[in-house]
């Protein structure tokens, strides 16, 4: 990561670590866009179950 990176917060070093890697393995934008949509929606519930908690 370059400098600017080091100093990022971490939610946006793991949004680059993970568009370099959908990038990496070549995947058509639409299989990402719907496998993020499953992504984000097991975390909005992991999120939920832990505010319950």
């Amino acid at each position: 990561m370059n400098n600017s990176l080091d100093t990022a917060p971490n939610h946006v070093k793991l949004a680059v670590d993970l568009i370099m890697l959908l990038e990496r393995n070549e995947l058509e934008p639409q299989e990402v866009l719907a496998a993020l949509k499953i992504v984000e929606s097991d975390f909005v519930n992991k999120l939920e179950s832990h505010k319950k908690e």
